[in-house]
């Protein structure tokens, strides 16, 4: 009876205890076939004679109150009749690519979903290589569930985030509906992101509604190719991070020319420590920094420039309808261009070639924040494991902490 109990704990069908040997901190459990079970050839995956040999193997199961458990099966070897050869029959509920269970597999992965390989690895008494071999198949065998094929998504956010050093990036797709990440892959050309479009097909291309981004040139030309009925929208976030940071360019110039002029007033009032005064909502300002910023502009008349022009432009987003932000935007670029600050040139060039972009999004208020908030989760995992050597992996990675193979939104079998 104990025998049985402990057999259905085990979940191992088609097999029955022949002896269990305990210590301490292990059950050592010898299993063997019952006479009728026939193993199924991994050659041709049918059941037939042809026995070749046997052999016995050690695979890990979940634990059993604190011990840890470790099951001896005899494993069949057959000569297939397709082909000629000697194929080791298959168990299908050992993981491959490890001696595990599958059910270890699985605790394997949920623990990795939410700490360290070295931290799962030191609580299970495994290595950080096999942690990382067993969480690797079970991440693959996942992704062949739940993302072959590509999910199709009506509205997407498209940005990249750097995986490496020296300028190299990772693309990756959401989904807004669904606030999880489909798609990503190496690199950030428009050949990459043609990739993604190309996965899902002429027709579900042409389902997608939108997708907004930061208006990167390769994610445009891309998306206009495959994506023919969808609307492109350079979303706030990033519009107002373009205006932030040419306003701060002007800051570092004007410090850059204080300090070799000696003006220890303005070296005083646009140090870094005062960079957010200028970048911050001015209706959010305290008394004292409403003050630094009142005598920063009465006393510098480029920054002052810069801080009506990047209000300007951000009043775009509180007008109503297209047409009006549309006649304010012009004005504004018009503004820019004769401002004579090079900063904010540059950036009305930019505005003028991608204003559709800005207006389509009062057309369709999609956003591509849920991208920056997934950036930091996936710059997150990169700090926790202190960098990915191996590319596929880290994708895998990214997927398990931001997409559909993370064990607490997704159950699987």
């Amino acid at each position: 009876m104990r025998n049985n109990n402990i057999r259905g704990l085990l979940k191992i069908p088609g097999y029955k205890i022949k002896r269990i040997d305990k210590t301490e901190t292990r059950l050592e459990i010898q299993i063997e076939l019952y006479k009728r079970n026939q193993g199924i050839c991994s050659g041709c995956g049918k059941n037939h004679g042809g026995l070749h040999s046997a052999q016995e193997m050690t695979a890990e199961d979940i634990r059993l109150g604190n011990q840890r458990v470790f099951l001896h099966i005899p494993k069949r070897r057959y000569r297939c009749p397709a082909d000629g050869r000697i194929h080791t029959e298959e168990i299908n509920w050992i993981a491959l690519g490890a001696r595990v269970t599958k059910a270890f597999g699985k605790e394997v992965n949920r623990l990795t979903s939410i700490t360290t390989n070295q931290e799962a690895g030191w609580y299970l008494g495994l290595n950080d290589e096999k942690v990382y071999r067993i969480d690797k198949a079970m991440l693959e065998e996942l992704f062949k569930k739940r993302l072959i094929p590509t999910p199709v998504s009506l509205n997407i956010s498209v940005d990249e985030v750097a995986w490496k050093k020296h300028h190299r990036y990772l693309t990756n797709v959401i989904d807004t509906d669904k606030k999880v990440l489909t798609w990503n892959e190496k690199g950030r050309k428009a050949e990459v992101l043609d990739k993604y479009y190309e996965s899902l097909g002429a027709q579900n291309c042409q389902r997608i509604e939108s997708v907004a981004m930061d208006g990167a040139k390769t994610y445009i030309s891309s998306t206009k190719s495959y994506a023919v009925n969808a609307l492109i929208v350079l979303d706030r976030f990033h519009a107002t991070q373009k205006a932030n940071n040419a306003a701060d360019q002007i800051r570092r110039d004007e410090l850059s020319k204080a300090r070799k002029n000696e003006n220890e007033e303005l070296v005083k009032l646009t140090n870094c420590k005062q960079r957010f005064i200028l970048l911050k909502n001015r209706s959010k300002l305290s008394e004292r920094q409403s003050a630094t910023l009142e005598r920063l502009c009465e006393i510098n008349q480029p920054i002052y420039k810069a801080l009506l022009l990047k209000e300007s432009f951000l009043q775009t987003y509180c007008l109503t309808t297209a047409e009006e932000a549309k006649k304010h935007l012009q004005e504004w670029i018009e503004q820019a261009l004769s401002s004579g600050l090079k900063p904010f040139m540059e950036l009305a060039h930019s505005v003028a070639e991608k204003a559709q972009y800005i207006l389509n999004w009062f057309t369709k208020k999609i956003s591509s924040a849920i991208s920056e908030g997934f950036n930091n989760k996936i710059k997150r995992l990169k700090r926790m494991a202190y960098g990915y050597k191996d590319i596929h992996y880290f994708k895998l990675k990214i997927h398990q902490h931001c997409g559909y193979l993370n064990p607490r939104r997704f159950q699987f079998n």
